[in-house]
């Protein structure tokens, strides 16, 4: 299973959904579930976004289909960056 990277920002309908129902969050982590993608680790954060979240998936097309129905939404926007293990990467150098 591949590993992802997703920073996630609200726009102003989303920081209204979740300022009135906080526990949305964790009812859109079993929306992502849905598309096959787990979360891994999820962190709150201050600065230029919202959210960070540790994904694993089968491949970047079960993410990309997640991100996209999240997106379509107007209440958030993402950047997901694929992840690679330190050591897979060290070895994949030395080939």
């Amino acid at each position: 299973m591949a590993k992802f990277v997703m920073l996630t920002t609200l726009t102003d309908e989303g920081r209204k959904t979740v300022k009135d129902s906080p526990e949305r969050i964790k009812e859109v982590n079993k929306e992502v579930e849905a598309f096959g993608v787990k979360v891994l680790a999820q962190y709150a954060l201050l600065g230029a976004y919202d959210f960070v979240n540790i994904l694993e998936a089968p491949g970047g097309e079960a993410v990309s289909k997640m991100a996209i129905a999240l997106g379509s939404r107007g209440t958030l926007q993402t950047m997901t960056m694929c992840a690679m293990d330190i050591d897979d990467f060290i070895a994949g150098l030395k080939k």
